[in-house]
């Protein structure tokens, strides 16, 4: 399941570029074509209700960026929420208790680790600010055991305690796009079979639509508030999380997408893909 989601990672890192706003880096908005300052940037996607974040998990300037953002709406003084897939929604107490400021650092590490596979360095910054301003944090994720399971056996053989573990009215429809964008990722790893692509598509929607359903979820909890996302990039594209949340809500939705390399024909990226790139 991992190396299927790198090969969605890989492919999108062929469309779009992103680095570090630190670096003083131009952004470029999809829209129009037109370079943007950083400062632009968070101007213009301000004005969206969710503003989705991709990021490569083990790319410290993929986190870098999400900082920043989170930085700069705070300090123009935004409500703001943070939801990230980092953490499962099952963890929400957990997550409560280290944004007020009531766990322990050493105990949240423990915590983030039973959630989140990759090194605490990478995040720890962006859970350090949050607690600092007291910035909700919601747990978006579903069980990875959950959708291992789908991508073995598909959405259809969940038994009704696995299916407690997602979303009620979570279902598994996939349209023509969706589906071909998936099979991209997939063919590359020489396993053709039908039913089998059809079980991983099925994964990854059903991932898409929990954690969108998840977000939606917590902002009815902190009305009046700004959502930012910080999702892997095969989640943060605009056929992911955004529009699984256009679904559920009439939220306006922003997203700024990373990736690794530098050499991208501009004219291949389009508003269906990201609203904002970043040109070194």
């Amino acid at each position: 399941m991992k190396k299927l989601l790198l090969g969605i990672a890989i492919i999108l890192a062929l469309l779009i570029v992103i680095v570090a706003a630190s670096e003083r880096e131009s952004l470029v908005r999809v829209s129009d074509g037109k370079s943007l300052s950083f400062g632009e940037m968070i101007k213009d996607a301000a004005r969206s209700d969710v503003i989705v974040v991709g990021e490569v998990h083990s790319n410290p300037r993929h986190h870098l960026i999400e900082l920043e953002v989170i930085r700069a709406l705070h300090e123009s003084d935004t409500p703001m929420i943070i939801g990230m897939e980092m953490f499962r929604s099952e963890s929400q107490k957990d997550l409560d208790s280290w944004t007020s400021g009531a766990m322990p650092l050493d105990s949240f590490v423990q915590i983030y680790y039973r959630n989140w596979g990759m090194q605490w360095a990478l995040y720890q910054d962006i859970f350090l600010y949050a607690r600092e301003h007291n910035i909700p944090i919601a747990g978006l994720n579903i069980p990875g055991e959950i959708s291992d399971a789908i991508a073995r056996r598909g959405f259809s053989a969940l038994s009704d305690e696995e299916r407690k573990r997602i979303p009620a009215g979570i279902n598994c429809t996939i349209d023509k796009n969706y589906r071909e964008f998936i099979r991209m990722a997939y063919a590359g790893h020489g396993k053709n079979d039908e039913r089998s692509f059809l079980h991983f598509c099925q994964a990854q929607m059903v991932w898409d639509k929990s954690m969108a359903a998840n977000l939606v979820s917590f902002m009815k909890g902190h009305p009046g508030k700004k959502a930012v996302v910080l999702a892997g990039v095969g989640h943060a594209w605009r056929r992911g999380i955004p529009e699984q949340l256009s679904l559920l809500s009439d939220h306006r939705i922003g997203v700024i997408l990373p990736v690794m390399s530098a050499h991208v024909d501009l004219k291949s990226i389009t508003v269906e893909d990201a609203d904002f790139v970043v040109l070194p």
